[in-house]
Formats: structure tokens, C-alpha cells, sequence
């Protein structure tokens, strides 16, 4: 095996060099031998090494669609938490219904009041 010492002036180009090195270490782990090994032992042929990198784009289109459809179905997701959000607050009286405003006036009026010696000492006063 080869050392070298490299000096990053990107800590982004230094994070991207880490997993090549990474990637080559799990492919001698599971193959037993380098790409060059592979390469220079007639283990592929070009056609091999196209099919290979052909494959992998494949797979990287499979993982962009997945990723986009993650990103959707969490902004689908948002937005149905928001709506469900702003279905809970109580409505501004502008915008309350006329049953609601029926009901409040009639509260307020004491139509639902109960009559003298009819008091519920459980019973809200209405205000």
C-alpha cells in the first residue's frame, strides 16, 4: 500500500477524497484486488468497464427520481401539517359562521339563560 500526504485547501475536495479512499477499501474487502489489479490482470474489458459505469448511472437516475419523490412527499406532508394547523385556530368573528354568531347572540341576550330559580350553580354565567 502507498501513502501520501495531501494538503486540502477545501475541506469539501478533503471530505470527497476520504470516501474514494473509503469506496477502495470496501471494494478490496469484497473483490480482493484494486481496480488497477482488475485492469492490468485482464479481469474486465472495456466493454465490462462501460457496462459497469452504465449500471451505476442507472442506479444514480433510480436514486435522483427516489430523492425527488422524498422531497415531495415531505413538502406534500408540510403542507397538510400547516393546513391541519390553521384548521384548529378558533375563527376571527368576521369570519364565524352565522350559526356561530346565532348561538353567541342568543348567549349574549341570555336566550339559553335559565330562568329565576332555574340557576345551575355549575352553569357560566353569560357575560
Amino acid at each position: 500500500m502507498k501513502s501520501k500526504t495531501i494538503l486540502f485547501r477545501d475541506p469539501v475536495v478533503e471530505r470527497v477524497c476520504d470516501k474514494f479512499v473509503t469506496r477502495s477499501d470496501v471494494g478490496y474487502a469484497k473483490y480482493g484486488r484494486t481496480l488497477h489489479d482488475e485492469r492490468t490482470g485482464g479481469h474486465k474489458d472495456l466493454a465490462g468497464y462501460l457496462n459497469d459505469v452504465q449500471e451505476e448511472l442507472m442506479d444514480a437516475i433510480l436514486y435522483i427520481q427516489a430523492a425527488k419523490e422524498e422531497l415531495n412527499d415531505k413538502s406534500v406532508n408540510e403542507a397538510i401539517e400547516e393546513v391541519n394547523k390553521a384548521s384548529f385556530r378558533p375563527p376571527h368573528p368576521s369570519h364565524a359562521s352565522s350559526a356561530q354568531l346565532d348561538w353567541d347572540d342568543e348567549n349574549i341576550l341570555g336566550v339559553n339563560s335559565p330562568l329565576p330559580g332555574e340557576e345551575n350553580e355549575d352553569a357560566i354565567s353569560p357575560v
